[in-house]
């Protein structure tokens, strides 16, 4: 990822109202990269507690990855965009 992408810019928003808006756009983002290994995500719902629910879909539902890439790809990236997350968890 690269700063003239602008992957690595902060999503643009205010307060707590637009916080699941900040991370769908989050979430469709990185879908491409998902689908393109044959996978998907689907959010789920946020908590008020900032937790993140997803699901990984077709590829992605069953890879010895998925963790990792939950944790290290999709969990990072939210957390560099919208701070305020708190955590993302995959759920069935």
């Amino acid at each position: 990822m690269s700063d003239s992408c602008g992957c690595n810019q902060p999503v643009a928003g205010g307060g707590d109202g637009d916080f699941e808006k900040k991370v769908k756009e989050v979430i469709d983002s990185v879908r491409p990269a998902l689908q393109g290994h044959g996978g998907d995500i689907e959010l789920v719902g946020v908590g008020e507690d900032k937790t993140v629910r997803v699901r990984l879909q077709g590829a992605c539902s069953g890879c010895p990855g998925a963790r990792m890439t939950l944790k290290m790809g999709v969990e990072r990236m939210l957390k560099s965009k919208v701070p305020d997350v708190k955590e993302v968890i995959a759920v069935d």
